[in-house]
């Protein structure tokens, strides 16, 4: 088993008429998004020729694309990878925009994709685990539209102008959802012309979002996966069919798309989420769902002042070193409602309960758990639950809250 970029290697020399698209293809282009075309892919409206992957790697801005240092030596192999492939080496790209509104907690990237086989791909750039992402994640929870999905649906109609037939629309994580919500939106002219529509680990929407939009006519076209600990993609995401994928890593670490597997030219499927991970997300969702908006954005910026007050700018950073923030986290919650004192601390165990769980279970199958039961000695993730336990003794005390609202 390998990954996006195994995949790259071992099918890249197949023609999409010898192997058809498939959602492993998808994520591909999905993550291809992440890249900062700025100034090298043109615009809408502009009278500029597509750019083929070829112009973009001349281009004197080339490395400007792997701006997010995070993930450069993974973007830069994606795409020499996509650009070195028969699969996908002709790709043109067009329509590149780029939208930043920090007033608003807002970021919108698009780009549309020429794939060779006569594939038109409207792709919506998502988030990653950073918090500020994260946050806006969570922001498409409030029933009103967020700027993102109000950009998104005269995007995909322009866009469509420039493209002829029927085309694919997808993102991965915001931008999953973004693809989907445009579709319900759109024009159903446009609407009409969108033959599948991929939704990678992207948050779902409230029941009156869906009933405001056209959900019914493109439900059936929806391709959605989610890693097997998803949090994120599985966020109001209660109605619809979708698959789960193996990742080769741990908790919210899943969500990024270059730890997802890869077997035999599709993605390494299970039967389900993770039963423990499956019980947190419908009771967030329940939660959620019971709320209005002026309770909702309490919530949201209650869960992400704990977040920075940790002083970590990832949610993977947090689960590790969260209690040694413990008086400031205590700091950001209070002042909140009991209940949404409660669910927050609730967020946090299971946070960590992502992590832990799975990393035990790999542990049982080394040198290190071995080891430390037969000397009778506790492993370095019983001793980190813990100090866990300890950490989230100290907020319930702080916050004095009561029994039911600690579990």
């Amino acid at each position: 088993m390998g990954t996006i970029l195994d995949y790259l290697r071992e099918y890249g020399d197949y023609s999409l008429a010898e192997k058809p698209f498939c959602d492993v293809d998808s994520l591909v282009i999905s993550q291809l998004s992440y890249l900062k075309f700025d100034g090298i892919v043109p615009g809408p409206g502009k009278e500029c020729a597509p750019v083929s992957l070829g112009e973009i790697a001349a281009h004197a801005d080339y490395d400007h694309l792997y701006a997010d240092e995070r993930y450069r030596k993974d973007n830069t192999a994606l795409f020499t990878g996509v650009l070195n492939s028969r699969r996908f080496g002709q790709m043109r790209l067009w329509n590149y925009v780029n939208l930043i509104e920090p007033e608003k907690e807002s970021q919108f990237s698009a780009v549309v994709c020429g794939i060779p086989g006569g594939i038109s791909y409207v792709v919506f750039r998502g988030t990653d685990e950073n918090i500020v992402g994260w946050k806006e994640d969570l922001n498409l929870a409030f029933s009103e539209p967020v700027p993102g999905q109000l950009h998104s649906v005269p995007y995909l109609e322009q866009a469509a102008r420039t493209i002829e037939g029927s085309f694919y629309v997808g993102g991965h994580s915001k931008g999953g959802n973004l693809a989907v919500y445009a579709a319900m939106h759109c024009d159903p002219a446009v609407r009409g012309r969108i033959e599948r529509i991929y939704d990678h680990d992207g948050p779902g929407f409230r029941p009156e979002v869906r009933e405001q939009g056209a959900w019914t006519e493109i439900e059936g076209r929806i391709h959605k996966t989610v890693p097997r600990s998803s949090l994120v993609g599985m966020l109001l995401y209660t109605e619809g069919d979708y698959r789960v994928v193996e990742s080769k890593t741990l908790g919210l670490a899943q969500h990024n798309p270059y730890t997802w597997l890869v077997k035999e030219g599709d993605f390494r499927i299970v039967d389900d989420i993770r039963p423990g991970r499956r019980f947190v997300d419908q009771t967030l969702n329940e939660w959620i769902l019971s709320l209005d908006q002026e309770q909702m954005r309490i919530f949201v910026d209650t869960l992400y002042r704990v977040v920075q007050a940790s002083e970590t700018d990832n949610l993977i950073d947090f689960t590790a070193h969260w209690f040694q923030s413990v008086h400031k986290i205590g700091k950001a919650i209070g002042g909140v409602d009991e209940e949404t004192a409660g669910v927050v601390m609730q967020i946090m165990r299971a946070l960590f309960e992502m992590v832990y769980v799975q990393a035990r279970e790999q542990a049982q199958n080394k040198h290190e758990s071995r080891e430390s039961r037969r000397r009778g000695k506790k492993n370095r993730w019983e001793l980190q639950r813990e100090k866990f336990e300890e950490g989230m003794s100290q907020l319930e005390r702080r916050l004095q809250l009561q029994p039911s609202e600690k579990k």
